[in-house]
């Protein structure tokens, strides 16, 4: 392997643009982006030009990038309906790859791109860069640390109260696969399951909702078409796991209340609790871990930031936490802070809860 990885990017909008690229380029010690493919070639030329090496290939069609041999990573960055073949074909031609989230539209496909891992021997991960976020890690450091003691009930939180994203394919059922369910919940749903340590589901029972496709005021993104709104604007699911823990999923790009809070948990165990809250002007919000003490009920909030001015200027976005982890798990044959096979279970259960609310069913694993 070359002292540098040599990375193609797959799918050159929103995603790439906001998360993947400037994160790749501040990382240019580890990796530099040799390839761009979109199905917009204007949109590939763009982001080559600005974070490509003076080589940089364009390309239209995923499967000629693919047989450049000398590219060691591909990031797939496309619509949902596209992540599973792009990945698996990406896998198969001996590239690793980082998908964008969710995995896949649903847990056949999300299967198939493991046993494309398996089979080939490369690595594979999924985008979630919330795992690195500070409050994320000191929880996820806590529950592991036996802070909470058995926690038994848990809540993923993805609510905002009118931000429905107007633009690329987000309202497009056939390209996404669904709507805030798979876009933002699949986030606060990773979260948890993480920070649980908990990947063994029982049973799930969902609600989706299509009430307000036409109640576009007041949207941070500007209104839509309500004739173009194929996807849900609300979902909501009660699962139970396998040792008896309850998460309750909550779910919604426009959601009439104030308690808005997006990929954030909330953890009860038998020791303690912790809650992840909004915060105005914070990135991340509030860490709140609750206990007794001294026959007390007692709350205590971690510093999750460095908090001195000037001196935080030089921190990691999660965004680059996490394309650095995975960069340095290729290069020293590590395993990927998010491993496929959690993924897949994100898939399984938010796979369910469309299926529960179709059918009135509560579905068994």
């Amino acid at each position: 392997m070359a002292a540098k990885l040599k990375v193609g990017i797959i799918g050159c909008g929103g995603i790439a643009n906001q998360k993947h690229l400037p994160s790749l380029a501040k990382l240019s010690h580890l990796a530099e982006m040799v390839a761009f493919c979109d199905v917009v070639e204007e949109r590939a030329i763009k982001v080559a030009d600005q974070f490509g090496t003076n080589e940089a290939k364009v390309y239209t069609d995923y499967k000629e990038l693919l047989q450049d041999e000398s590219i060691d990573v591909v990031h797939v960055l496309t619509p949902n309906l596209q992540h599973s073949f792009i990945t698996v074909d990406a896998l198969e031609a001996g590239k690793h790859v980082m998908c964008e989230k969710p995995m896949a539209i649903n847990s056949k496909e999300a299967q198939e791109m493991i046993d494309a891992a398996n089979r080939t021997g490369k690595k594979l991960t999924i985008g979630y860069q919330n795992r690195f976020r500070d409050d994320s890690e000191v929880l996820y450091k806590a529950s592991r640390a036996g802070e909470f003691g058995d926690v038994y009930l848990a809540k993923a939180h993805a609510i905002r109260r009118r931000a429905v994203p107007t633009w690329g394919v987000f309202l497009d059922v056939e390209q996404q696969g669904g709507g805030p369910l798979i876009d933002i919940g699949t986030h606060a749903l990773d979260l948890t399951l993480w920070c649980m340590d908990n990947y063994k589901p029982q049973s799930v029972t969902g609600s989706v909702f299509y009430k307000l496709a036409d109640k576009y005021e007041g949207n941070m993104f500007g209104p839509w078409d309500p004739e173009t709104f194929e996807v849900e604007d609300s979902a909501f699911g009660f699962i139970k796991m396998q040792n008896g823990a309850t998460i309750i999923l909550e779910c919604s790009w426009a959601l009439n209340t104030t308690d808005v809070r997006e990929a954030m948990t909330t953890l009860c165990g038998t020791e303690g609790g912790a809650e992840m809250k909004a915060m105005p002007g914070s990135p991340t919000g509030e860490l709140v871990f609750n206990s007794t003490k001294y026959g007390k009920l007692v709350e205590t909030k971690p510093a999750t930031g460095g908090g001195i001015a000037y001196f935080d200027a030089g921190a990691e976005e999660p965004g680059v936490k996490e394309a650095r982890q995975w960069l340095e798990c290729i290069i020293n044959d590590t395993e990927p802070l998010v491993k496929p096979e959690q993924a897949l279970v994100v898939t399984q259960i938010l796979e369910a809860i469309y299926e529960s609310a179709k059918t009135g069913k509560t579905i068994e694993f």
